[in-house]
């Protein structure tokens, strides 16, 4: 395993983390669930990475059961507040109520007193954003949350929260964007901010939720368990990828080039988001032990400028860099 230092701080994590968004507590039995995380640990992952909202506050309980027992400081822990987690009103949103109310919940699932990355799931247009970087701030202060960070964010939300950071003297390091070989929104505005005001990225999705593995061929059925018949989330999630007979024929054809660099299309996949000098992590997930065994082999892979060319050649305009061009159902992990 590889580490990189998380933005401009000093908290160095593991540059594959392992998150929790559909499996545990919804698509995969706990049981399943704590055998990805042993796979996760005895690969060298480090940092793992949820949120309340997943299976509503479930997946928090299964990871803070499964890394029950390990040593807490050889551990990074995040977690995300935004989605609604009940049904009132003041139980969603980034209001200070909702924050101060979502950690206490957070860590109590998690069985930790602190978490390493609290992060703020969605921009929320409804409260002030002084309002939500001083709870915010009340948080780190009181020892619930090392560090801040922010997910799907913004360039201009991200400049304005990290000025209200500084004049709090509160470490807001870190973005939580979708970004893979064919979602590259973030890389007109948000990679270059953040890099100026010194946050990295920790990026979800960097298969595509499997459509980069290559295992949905062009006019064959979908395979079945795969997380296009997951009829929890991730059928909804990737319904336009899987139904784009261009797009799944194009990513056939990356599986030569991986092969030429001895990598599966899902180390391929990783791999690549990593090459980016600002993405500090890439998020994998798991339904078996055996696809976090593979996936963590892209950790340290280095993809020179012609293997780059190739994809860019091969993916051509099924890439999406304007999420305006396109109606994908790809901004909830």
């Amino acid at each position: 395993m590889e580490f990189r230092h998380l933005g401009r701080s000093g908290l160095v994590i593991s540059e594959i983390a392992y998150g929790n968004w559909i499996t545990h507590g919804s698509q995969v039995e706990e049981d399943a669930a704590t055998a990805c995380v042993r796979a996760a640990l005895d690969a060298g992952i480090t940092t793992f990475d949820t949120a309340d909202v997943y299976a509503g506050t479930r997946a928090e309980a299964v990871l803070g059961r499964a890394l029950a027992g390990e040593r807490r400081a050889g551990l990074e822990i995040f977690t995300k507040v935004y989605w609604p987690t009940g049904p009132g009103k003041n139980d969603r949103g980034l209001s200070r109520k909702h924050i101060m109310e979502s950690i206490d919940g957070s860590l109590k699932r998690l069985q930790t007193d602190y978490v390493d990355l609290y992060q703020a799931h969605r921009y929320d247009h409804e409260t002030p954003l002084e309002e939500t970087m001083t709870a915010f701030a009340d948080v780190v202060r009181s020892g619930k949350a090392l560090y801040i960070g922010v997910s799907e964010w913004k360039a201009s939300e991200i400049r304005a929260a990290k000025a209200l950071a500084d004049e709090l003297r509160i470490p807001l390091i870190s973005n939580q964007p979708q970004y893979s070989m064919l979602w590259r929104v973030i890389e007109a505005e948000v990679v270059p901010t953040s890099a100026e005001l010194g946050l990295s990225q920790i990026v979800w999705s960097p298969i595509a939720q499997g459509v980069l593995t290559g295992k949905y061929l062009p006019g064959a059925p979908l395979p079945e368990g795969s997380r296009a018949t997951d009829g929890n989330a991730g059928a909804n999630f990737i319904r336009g990828l899987v139904s784009d007979q261009d797009l799944l024929e194009r990513v056939q054809r990356l599986k030569p080039i991986a092969a030429s660099v001895d990598l599966s299309p899902a180390q391929l996949a990783v791999a690549w988001v990593l090459q980016n000098s600002n993405v500090a992590a890439a998020i994998i997930g798991a339904s078996r032990p055996e696809q976090v065994a593979e996936n963590v082999k892209a950790a340290g892979v280095k993809l020179d400028s012609e293997i780059l060319k190739q994809i860019d050649e091969v993916l051509g305009d099924g890439v999406i860099r304007d999420p305006a061009l396109t109606t994908s159902p790809a901004q909830r992990p």
